[in-house]
């Protein structure tokens, strides 16, 4: 037996925080009746609702790597109906993305059903690595590289230390190619970070979420994560 909130953050569907915000709100059936009470349980043979939509009690987890490519949407659906990540994957059992990649924004994304390990990786207390390489416009300063590492402020917040290095500069077109390792999540946060000193992003690409990257993956394309990876993951996340 589970408490009815655990199984519908494992199903991927909300944070367990939320579950408890549903449940209280009458949103939440069990068995065909509206439960209230947090403390309540279930196991594999009960069916329960969440806002009207049946969660898998007993779901197979799955760990899906996508290559981001440009103009596709983070999400399961689009009200603009522009085409969304899990447009390019071809599975039988809903998955969802692990954070977000902005639309313009390519490279590594994680999708899978697993709820515990979507919160653990998007919890900021978590300090999980991310590295990203921009295209800038603009020839980054020594100075600016140090501020950027030391953080700047974004909507009266200040970044984290971050780790900046100049891989490329090409003073005829006047950009320059720029890896920034974060521990943060903040919405547009590269590329708030740039604009904070003036800079625009033109490109911008994920190459790395912890361990892992899109290596041997054309843009576009998917594949799943082995037992081994995901281990690793919930190993990386209780460092």
């Amino acid at each position: 037996m589970e408490r009815i909130q655990k199984i519908i953050a494992q199903s991927g569907y909300c944070s367990r925080r939320k579950a408890e915000e549903l449940i209280i709100a009458g949103k939440v059936k069990l068995n065909g009746k509206i439960v209230t009470r947090l403390g309540t349980t279930a196991n594999g043979n009960d069916v329960i609702e969440v806002e009207g939509f049946t969660i898998e009690n007993k779901q197979e987890k799955i760990y899906v790597l996508l290559n981001k490519p440009r103009g596709v949407v983070t999400s399961t659906k689009d009200d603009k109906h522009r085409k969304v990540v899990t447009d390019l994957i071809n599975i039988p059992i809903r998955i969802y993305p692990v954070g977000r990649l902005d639309y313009d924004t390519t490279g590594v994304l994680l999708l899978t059903n697993d709820g515990v390990l979507t919160n653990e990786l998007l919890h900021p207390s978590n300090n999980i690595e991310k590295v990203y390489v921009a295209k800038i416009k603009g020839i980054l300063t020594p100075g600016h590289k140090k501020t950027l590492e030391a953080g700047v402020v974004i909507d009266g917040l200040k970044t984290a230390a971050a780790k900046v290095k100049i891989k490329k500069v090409d003073k005829k077109a006047n950009t320059s190619i720029v890896e920034v390792t974060i521990h943060e999540g903040r919405n547009h946060q590269i590329k708030n970070m740039f604009k904070a000193l003036g800079y625009e992003v033109e490109k911008l690409r994920r190459e790395r979420l912890l361990f892992l990257t899109c290596n041997g993956l054309a843009t576009g394309e998917y594949r799943f994560l082995s037992i081994k990876e995901v281990k690793r993951l919930y190993s990386e996340i209780k460092k």
